[in-house]
């Protein structure tokens, strides 16, 4: 890509266009949007993310005509051993080394990253920092204590000591950035108590690309496609991992069991979907499907006449997660298995676009979905509830107006405050 360049600098002579990095590893559809948007604003803008990682991924195509944007792929030798501890780590190192390598080759004037695994990502700070780049940290979970409960769990007190390494790693990603972003006001005590100045952290909350997911009719050609035209489908797309229950949507399809006219759709890979695959019966009316084309995305959620999500109890407080966000541009009621207090769930109940269960309680789970599938007007409502919020909400300009402020404090901070992280 061959950029001309015309900066401006305001009057703390920091520039106006600018070289920027948006750098997320799972490739999700906001992040590159964003960069989207900052190449529209003038800047050059360029989105890496890794392909190996087994995740839904947005519009990652290259060029959008502004001559500002471009997406770098950062594969690795294998796709990415998610569950396996010992290829995880070699696999983390040579991530970050590649991504950062490739990264700094770009020369940004800032970087803005977020959901790279804890080791990863610290290879690729301290890349980024040797190099004196600027570092925008952009929390998406509060990664390491889901980790560390997970290992506490499985692994005793080893796995208690490897998880506040972990700990250790988030809070120094924290310190050791010039800016902050974090997703929810829920994150900030924990962000404070780990050492992090409050003035470097800003609260963005996630969206979904509403130009990129229009409205779709019911019967489309996904649908078709897949031969789930007539019924009424329950669907669930995204990952099933740490963070999920695969076991309540199989609880889900044996609570409708011999209703031809109802039909569960999982739409996912890794180590939930495998377990649905092995667990079903031929007589569960459980559909499973690869991930999807994301150019695909909108006429998939408008074959749903509900779209489910599931986030479990210990990750309310660190975890909100984004496919809520992409379920509300469906136009669709939304059915959560998640803990009241999680921000996604505080959505859905705020705006009367669906209904929240407890995390874990299959049978209330089922009957919320029995009450939706019963009540056609219902579900109308809360659809239109669920896209008027994403309308109102998913201002990508607005959105624009928050990030770039918080990029140029980053580029203004100076070299002081990354040497004294260091």
């Amino acid at each position: 890509m061959t950029v001309t360049w015309a900066r401006t600098r305001l009057s703390n002579d920091v520039p106006v266009t600018s070289r920027i990095v948006v750098h997320d590893f799972s490739g999700h559809p906001f992040q590159v949007q964003l960069a989207r948007e900052l190449a529209r604003r003038g800047h050059v803008a360029t989105h890496f993310f890794c392909p190996s990682f087994q995740t839904p991924k947005g519009n990652v195509g290259a060029d959008d005509g502004s001559g500002n944007f471009d997406s770098v792929a950062i594969p690795l030798f294998r796709p990415f051993a998610k569950y396996s501890g010992g290829k995880r780590l070699v696999q983390e190192l040579e991530y970050g080394i590649r991504a950062g390598r490739a990264i700094a080759k770009a020369r940004p004037e800032v970087v803005l990253t977020a959901n790279t695994p804890l080791i990863a990502a610290v290879v690729l700070q301290l890349i980024l920092l040797a190099r004196r780049i600027p570092i925008v940290f952009w929390q998406q979970d509060v990664y390491s204590v889901a980790m560390a409960g997970h290992l506490e769990r499985r692994g005793g007190l080893v796995g208690k000591l490897v998880g506040r390494v972990l700990i250790s790693m988030e809070k120094w990603l924290l310190r050791s950035s010039d800016q902050v972003v974090v997703i929810s006001s829920d994150f900030l005590d924990t962000v404070e108590d780990w050492g992090t100045d409050l003035a470097r952290v800003s609260v963005v909350e996630n969206w979904a690309p509403l130009d990129e997911l229009p409205l779709r009719p019911r019967p489309n050609a996904w649908s078709e496609r897949h031969g789930i035209t007539d019924e009424t489908v329950l669907l669930y797309a995204g990952s099933l991992g740490l963070k999920h229950e695969p076991s309540i949507l199989l609880e889900l399809a044996r609570a409708f069991e011999g209703r031809n006219d109802v039909k569960i759709v999982v739409v996912s890979e890794g180590r939930g979907a495998t377990w649905l695959e092995r667990e079903k019966r031929p007589e569960d009316n459980l559909t499973l499907l690869p991930f999807q084309d994301f150019q695909d995305m909108p006429d998939m959620l408008a074959t749903a006449d509900v779209l489910l999500v599931l986030l479990e109890p210990d990750a309310g407080g660190f975890s909100v997660p984004s496919k809520v966000l992409t379920y509300h541009c469906a136009g669709r009621p939304i059915l959560g298995a998640m803990p009241e207090e999680n921000l996604a769930a505080r959505i859905i109940t705020r705006n009367g676009s669906g209904a929240v269960v407890a995390p874990g309680d299959g049978q209330m789970f089922a009957s919320e979905a029995k009450r939706l599938v019963e009540d056609p007007e219902l579900r109308h409502q809360m659809g239109a509830a669920s896209r008027r919020y994403a309308v109102e909400t998913f201002d990508l300009e607005a959105i624009g107006d928050k990030f770039e402020p918080v990029l140029r404090a980053a580029m203004g901070l100076g070299s002081e405050s990354r040497a004294d992280a260091v």
